[in-house]
């Protein structure tokens, strides 16, 4: 049985740096990548990374939109959300979610060409914290 509230998991989830995207190549195969995590900002089920358009990534959920997410926090806190994942290159989108620290990756900030966003709005999240484990729908 479920201990912990979306809002729990945001918690357990600040400070985390990175998360992992998998995503279902064109061949069925699991192709999985480190993303930037804002962890400044409370999560509420809808992640947003950023990317170039010429990725395996973007031609992945081009194809499936269908994606999973694997963060490792504090203590022993995991979480696997699994969701549907969109695609922007809308400047006013991605302006509201860049932060500064994107700036090592993307050195032309907001016109870096090909700069794509990424927003995976969750469907399901599954989190272990020590003996408790439950699962979130969103």
């Amino acid at each position: 049985m479920p201990t912990r509230t979306l809002k729990d998991l945001a918690e357990q989830m600040r400070g985390i740096d990175i998360a992992m995207l998998s995503t279902i190549t064109e061949n069925g195969y699991i192709a999985g990548r480190p993303m930037s995590n804002n962890g400044e900002v409370e999560y509420d089920g809808t992640s947003y990374y950023f990317t170039h358009e010429e990725t395996r990534t973007v031609g992945d959920i081009r194809r499936e939109p269908k994606v999973a997410l694997a963060f490792q926090g504090k203590d022993g806190f995991s979480l696997a959300v699994e969701g549907q994942a969109t695609l922007s290159q809308d400047r006013a989108e991605m302006q509201a979610h860049w932060t500064p620290d994107l700036d090592r990756w993307f050195e032309q900030g907001l016109d870096t060409p090909g700069l794509t966003m990424v927003t995976v709005v969750a469907e399901r999240a599954h989190y272990w914290a020590g003996s408790d484990e439950g699962e979130v729908t969103v």
